[in-house]
């Protein structure tokens, strides 16, 4: 089968497209046969070896999640037959989404509902659920809470634009770097866009707060866009970390956030499907409910070839995509 995968860490060329062993599935497992594959700032994480819940033994196939057809079974696997339409996530430590062929554990592998397709389905487990959640779950956002989305026209924050005001948010601020991101986050339902690569965004998002600060704020950028996102916050305020796509590891003193009782919460999806499975999967299955309803446009931002695994990560690293981007390992692109 036609794989994309490195054999060293490093930039965006060490992604290689060729041939690989297809693999067959343990008991327990189920092997897809792959039409769409997300990429996500994950794949980006283990593609460079920097700090992530597991290792990624080379030679490495990225990609945590899949669309496609059910082709075998392992062992014990009853409850999905050959030749369903399902989505799954990989997120098990040995990735392998960008393959023609990937196995997946039974209890990760989700029939494909009615009225989504390949493309919108395997962008659920990551983005999806990454922006529910931290709104969710993590931030148990309140109505009329304002929330800050950082990376607003990537794929978690085009999820969380319009989930936040799903759930309630009074206002919606969007923080994206380039003006096509921001006009998509408006596009979207956001109440307000800014620039965080602008040195006054601090007090251009607390002004839209009078002053108050933000409630609630979704960040994944890292660095001093995370401690600037902290200046942000007002009293009783939750900020959600689920990413530092920076690559910046600068402190954050929480001591200067202990007199407004301001909260920081990490947020790692793969976790929640380990030991919380049953409220990941509630959570999920709100999300293509509202997916279903038409109430959340998912934004498909680029579709590509597997060839051309290289090429997306370039276009993630650049922030020249608005929405997801998604591989095709049988060749279609758009």
């Amino acid at each position: 089968m036609k794989v994309a995968q490195l054999h060293q860490y490093g930039g965006p060329d060490v992604l290689l497209y060729e041939d690989a062993l297809k693999p067959a599935p343990s008991a327990g497992e189920v092997l897809i046969k792959v039409e769409s594959a997300s990429v996500n700032f994950a794949d980006v994480v283990r593609r460079n070896n920097d700090p992530y819940p597991f290792p990624s033994p080379l030679p490495f196939i990225p990609g945590s999640e899949v669309a496609g057809v059910v082709e075998s079974l392992g062992d014990g696997v009853t409850t999905i037959p050959v030749g369903a339409k399902v989505f799954a996530s990989l997120e098990n430590g040995g990735a392998g989404g960008y393959a023609q062929y990937a196995v997946a554990k039974v209890g990760k592998v989700i029939p494909l509902p009615d009225g989504l397709t390949p493309d919108q389905a395997c962008s659920l487990v990551v983005a999806g659920m990454t922006a529910f959640q931290t709104l969710a779950d993590c931030a148990r956002l309140q109505p009329g809470e304002t929330v800050l989305v950082q990376a607003a026209g990537g794929g978690v924050g085009t999820y969380a634009v319009q989930l936040a005001k799903l759930l309630g948010a009074g206002k919606v601020i969007a923080a994206a770097s380039t003006a096509p991101k921001r006009e998509l986050a408006l596009k979207l339902g956001a109440d307000a866009a800014i620039d965080y690569t602008k040195p006054d965004w601090v007090k251009e998002a607390r002004d839209l707060t009078a002053g108050k600060g933000i409630d609630v704020v979704l960040e994944a950028t890292g660095g001093d866009v995370l401690n600037q996102s902290l200046q942000a916050m007002g009293p009783f305020s939750r900020i959600v970390v689920y990413g530092a796509a920076s690559r910046e590891r600068k402190p954050v003193n929480p001591y200067a956030m202990l007199g407004l009782n301001q909260s920081l919460i990490t947020y790692y999806v793969g976790g929640w499907f380990q030991s919380r499975p049953q409220q990941a999967i509630a959570a999920l299955q709100k999300l293509i409910g509202f997916i279903r309803s038409g109430e959340i446009d998912v934004q498909i931002g680029h579709i590509l070839p597997l060839s051309k695994a290289a090429e997306a990560h370039r276009i993630l690293a650049e922030r020249a995509s608005a929405g997801k981007i998604i591989l095709k390992p049988w060749g279609e692109a758009v």
